[in-house]
């Protein structure tokens, strides 16, 4: 059933996937509210009984305060934040995109080493495109994330069950899933169509405090090689 809070979920992820690097203030401020929502979710549980206040209102307000601080943060350190948003992606996608193929056939301490080598190789990819390639960077993981949530591959349900349990399990999602893949490609097509056409300029031009950052330094320092 499609309420308030996922519907606004899959708005936010379309918005992410495509447009997020074109507005990239917003895009990344809305990523850290919803990483920081999602971090103040897991953890209300766990001071549940601590604070003399229902369960509901200590869970909503964990969230708000999580979502505020996350994009608070976000917004403060924008270069930061896309570092650290790539590393995240890269590592999602080291664990579970290429870990498998090399940890397949092993088993036991031998598979878990190269799972956990997959994910720190993938984090130190996405950090470094982070810091190298912001504009391709943003593209690729707000496309990422924002098809997450739209396709509702990533749902409210989906962050109850991880707090329940105490474990990021419920939070992993299938890479090949069609309505994810269609999402992200589109998503990413766009973005680069939106920075390609220029059409990135009169965006930034229409909305406040866009022009702090645009993420267009790739292509300035492909202008600056040349």
């Amino acid at each position: 059933m499609l309420t308030p809070l996922t519907g606004g979920l899959v708005l936010a992820g379309l918005a992410l996937a495509f447009v997020g690097a074109a507005v990239s203030v917003y895009a990344v401020t809305l990523t850290g509210l919803l990483v920081g929502a999602g971090a103040g979710y897991l953890f209300a549980p766990n001071v549940v009984g601590l604070v003399a206040v229902d369960g509901a209102v200590l869970t909503a307000g964990a969230v708000a305060v999580g979502g505020l601080l996350g994009g608070f943060l976000a917004y403060a350190g924008l270069s930061f934040a896309v570092l650290g948003i790539g590393a995240v992606v890269g590592g999602f996608a080291g664990r579970f995109a290429v870990g498998p193929f090399y940890a397949a056939d092993a088993a036991g301490l031998e598979g878990t080493a190269l799972l956990v080598g997959a994910t720190l190789a993938g984090v130190a990819v996405g950090a470094l495109f982070g810091f190298v390639l912001t504009r391709t960077t943003l593209v690729v993981s707000t496309a990422l994330i924002g098809a997450a949530f739209a396709s509702r591959s990533l749902t409210p349900a989906s962050f109850e069950t991880a707090a329940a349990e105490t474990t990021v399990e419920p939070l992993l999602f299938d890479l090949s899933a069609p309505a994810f893949l269609a999402v992200f490609a589109l998503g990413t097509l766009s973005q680069l169509g939106l920075f390609r056409f220029g059409y990135v300029t009169k965006l930034v031009g229409l909305l406040p405090g866009a022009r702090r950052w645009t993420a267009d330094d790739d292509r300035d320092g492909g202008a600056k090689g040349a």
